[in-house]
């Protein structure tokens, strides 16, 4: 299917943008630094090269539960290049397998493996936000979420209160095709450039591709289409199947694209 031409990122420019707007929110905040959990993939090593560059504590976490090894060997990887470059760097492994296990054996189950399969990957997330917290705690820390616009803001792809649980996101104005480009000249390692976007919440090797049913090239181009008020009825074939599943995928998670909603209690009634 034909897309839209990437829009070329002035990388040293945006680069400095953001590395500017997160020490001055840490300076405001009085904090210490960030913490950021590393998962292999291309956002969090961005995200991670981004706090390292402001000079600040930058501390990389990783979190395997039942990890696929490819993950693993790629976070350490850049984990490892990180420290190299940036003396503020540094980095701990905490393995949540136990206590992901630990849970699965005191909750109640289901018959319906579908949503008994989403749950169990939702927890792990929530497991790993929970951890990140409890070291920004103890260190005087930020947590920098590592999403990128197209999850954040069109496609839902995240878990509320799991990764979606940060106090800052440095990329979030990023579509992926951009986040690709910042990496790129943050030098982040090829193993994660080439690799395929996954969330890795499953313990294996299936990609967001797999799960979602469209690639982010192809999810970017159904956001611009949707933005500039195109409906599926303008579509066909490949392009028209690309659009229903980004708008289907947009209005069911809006409960996490959008605030969460407050009873306002009329001023009569109080």
């Amino acid at each position: 299917m034909p897309m839209q031409k990437i829009t070329q990122l002035d990388t040293e420019k945006v680069n400095l943008h953001i590395v500017n707007w997160l020490k001055a929110y840490a300076q405001n905040a009085k904090v210490n630094g960030f913490v950021v959990g590393i998962s292999g993939g291309i956002d969090s090593a961005l995200t991670s090269s981004l706090c390292a560059q402001t000079g600040l504590t930058t501390l990389c976490v990783e979190m395997p539960i039942h990890q696929a090894q490819s993950h693993v060997n790629r976070a350490q990887e850049h984990i490892a290049q990180l420290k190299k470059r940036f003396s503020n760097v540094s980095d701990t492994r905490v393995d949540l397998t136990p206590v992901f296990e630990s849970i699965k054996n005191e909750i109640p189950t289901t018959n319906d493996e579908i949503k008994l399969n989403l749950s169990l990957a939702n927890t792990r997330a929530r497991l790993r936000m929970t951890t990140l917290y409890y070291l920004a705690g103890i260190h005087g820390l930020l947590v920098a979420g590592t999403g990128n616009k197209v999850e954040d803001f069109g496609i839902g792809f995240f878990t509320k209160y799991g990764d979606g649980g940060v106090d800052l996101s440095p990329i979030a104005d990023l579509l992926k095709s951009e986040v690709r480009q910042l990496a790129t000249y943050l030098e982040v390692p090829d193993s994660i450039l080439k690799a395929a976007p996954t969330d890795g919440l499953f313990g294996d090797d299936r990609s967001d591709e797999d799960q979602l049913g469209a690639s982010y090239e192809e999810l970017e181009w159904a956001m611009t289409q949707l933005e500039q008020g195109k409906t599926v009825n303008d579509f066909e074939g490949r392009e028209k199947i690309v659009f229903e599943i980004y708008k289907r995928l947009n209005t069911i998670n809006q409960h996490k694209i959008t605030p969460i909603p407050v009873c306002i209690i009329p001023e009569i009634y109080k």
